[in-house]
């Protein structure tokens, strides 16, 4: 037998504690993990490592911008409210189904959404030659872009036009809308876009609420790519929502307005005549902003993952709930985009509005649950 020795006796000891040291660190990555498994985080967004947007997954489906409400975070405080993200079943399109969804707890205003004129065979005096030709010199003097905008809405609101006319005045006000509305600056005597100081505490979720607009739409036009950049005291421009929508059948067309002012106008798919798009007004849906969900097809049952080939919604899902007229107890419609482009201007769908994917996202960054209208008509 060796004899004993305190040199070689502490070894062991210091040998042991190593191995029980590694045993307790491998336990506990494996009890974190399962954790992490089981409430459906990420690690990336827990830690505020991933500067992407939230991604939805078959298991953990996002419902709303507020389930990234941490990562919108300004200046870190103590008592910043968890918010849970609850899983979701995959969306079909549309459920086809009255019901009356949970009561709405705050009041929404009702939009007055403007008149809407078809094309005359007459011309607008208004937008005779010597007119028009003034009006579109107006956007060339950044002073008088709000000027400019001012006046055609109005003509566009309360004149009969011709289709010609009626081209002309759109278009040119969806060029203005690139200088006063889609760019950092704020233009003069403008009352939709203001200049906000950002205060300790704030976060990019509650400014756009304060003003009735997705945050998505200020990261666009301020270009934050990084939430974590802004600092209080500094100055951001805002714009004073909310958006609205008025989608015409005939023409199978989206005209986008905030408040009552004319943005720009899109091509749109609808249902086709066995599924047709419900006329009526609608607002956007709590807990219905959806990044590439899950979808089951109602007539094969087959689930369509973001990842396949052949997923049909595009990128963006933004739910409907129906309010008046035919719409009212609707569910299941939804604004979403598509892959098949050369459908638009046709029946194609099962009811939901289709649109290209990149205007799809545009729309999904302007419109905000419960306070943003779509108002569909003939």
């Amino acid at each position: 037998m060796a004899p004993y020795s305190p040199r070689s006796s502490r070894r062991l000891i210091r040998k042991r504690r190593k191995w029980l040291y590694v045993v307790f660190v491998l336990l506990l990555i494996v009890a974190v993990k399962m954790k992490i498994h089981i409430r459906g985080f990420n690690p990336a967004a827990i830690f505020g490592e991933d500067k992407s947007e939230f991604v939805p997954t078959p298991d953990n489906i996002a419902t709303g911008d507020e389930t990234i409400a941490p990562q919108l975070k300004l200046i870190p405080e103590s008592n910043i409210r968890q918010i849970a993200q609850s899983p979701s079943k995959p969306l079909a399109e549309p459920a086809e189904q009255r019901t009356t969804d949970s009561p709405v707890q705050e009041p929404v205003p009702t939009w007055d959404p403007p008149q809407t004129h078809r094309p005359t065979p007459g011309r607008s005096p208004e937008l005779d030659a010597p007119d028009a030709k003034a009006i579109s010199s107006l956007k060339a003097n950044p002073s008088n872009i709000v000027q400019a905008r001012d006046k055609l809405n109005q003509i566009l609101l309360k004149k009969p036009m011709t289709t010609q006319q009626l081209a002309f005045v759109k278009e040119t006000l969806s060029d203005l809308a690139d200088q006063w509305l889609f760019s950092r600056k704020v233009c003069p005597q403008d009352e939709i876009c203001s200049n906000y100081k950002v205060e300790p505490g704030d976060h990019l979720l509650a400014i756009g609420k304060e003003h009735n607009v997705p945050y998505q739409i200020i990261m666009r036009i301020n270009n934050i790519a990084d939430p974590k950049t802004l600092r209080a005291g500094e100055t951001i421009k805002v714009i004073n929502g909310p958006f609205h929508a008025v989608i015409s059948r005939s023409t199978f067309t989206m005209d986008l307005y905030v408040r009552n002012t004319f943005v720009r106008s899109f091509k749109v798919g609808l249902g086709r005549p066995e599924h047709e798009t419900p006329t009526g007004r609608w607002c956007v849906k709590t807990g219905g902003k959806l990044i590439s969900p899950p979808w089951r097809n109602p007539d094969t049952g087959r689930i369509y993952q973001a990842k396949d080939p052949d997923y049909p919604l595009g990128s963006r899902w933004i739910a409907l709930k129906g309010l008046e007229g035919d719409a009212k107890g609707r569910r299941g419609f939804a604004i979403h985009g598509t892959k098949k482009t050369d459908e638009l201007g046709t029946q194609c769908s099962r009811g939901c509005i289709r649109m290209k994917d990149q205007e799809v996202v545009m729309v999904y960054d302007l419109l905000i649950p419960q306070f943003s209208e779509v108002v569909i008509v003939e």
